[in-house]
């Protein structure tokens, strides 16, 4: 009897162990596929919270649909984390912080880039020009995913300007971006 209790544990730990390859399997074949592609949010999700310090102290929480009403900005670029010539659109990083009346010539502003997994960089106002980057909410004409470094991804169009192919700017930046602090620089 002891025997078969032992053989009846061992086939039921068999019968899990395979349950929890099953699963990893499925995990595993699903990385590559569409499932990635899918919407990352509702469109009355918030993706941003953009939260102003010191006088005049707001936080605003922005959806793609809020994203998707600035004008979109859109360059191809190659990247150092994706394979071959990438498509993006998004806003401005100039155009969202001039809504929030900051430019590149305001005096004393940091902007604190935080991701979902709280990463965080310090991103220059100066970067915040024409031409610099953009919160891209669209890669290759889709949204992206968490897993596919979505919602939200600041990224510079590095082909057109290769000043911008430094370890520094790469650090910033910054995938799965949810959250911009704008605050005055300490003396």
């Amino acid at each position: 009897m002891m025997i078969g209790g032992k053989k009846l544990l061992s086939l039921a730990f068999s019968g899990a162990l395979a349950a929890l390859v099953g699963l990893f399997g499925a995990g595993t074949a699903l990385a590559g596929t569409a499932t990635e592609d899918a919407a990352p949010a509702h469109q009355g999700e918030v993706l941003l919270t953009v939260s102003i310090e010191g006088d005049g102290a707001r936080e605003e929480h922005l959806t793609l649909q809020d994203l998707q009403a600035f004008t979109a900005e859109h360059f191809e670029t190659s990247t150092i984390w994706t394979t071959g010539t990438q498509s993006f659109t998004g806003v401005s990083l100039a155009d969202l912080l001039a809504h929030f009346d900051v430019t590149a010539q305001t005096a004393g502003v940091t902007i604190e880039a935080r991701a979902v997994n709280d990463y965080m960089v310090e991103v220059p106002l100066s970067d915040a020009v024409a031409g610099g980057p953009i919160v891209a909410y669209l890669r290759n004409g889709k949204t992206m995913s968490l897993r596919g470094k979505g919602p939200l991804w600041l990224i510079y169009p590095y082909d057109q300007n290769l000043s911008y192919r430094t370890e520094a700017v790469y650090s910033r930046s910054i995938w799965q971006l949810s959250h911009l602090t704008l605050g005055q620089k300490s003396e």
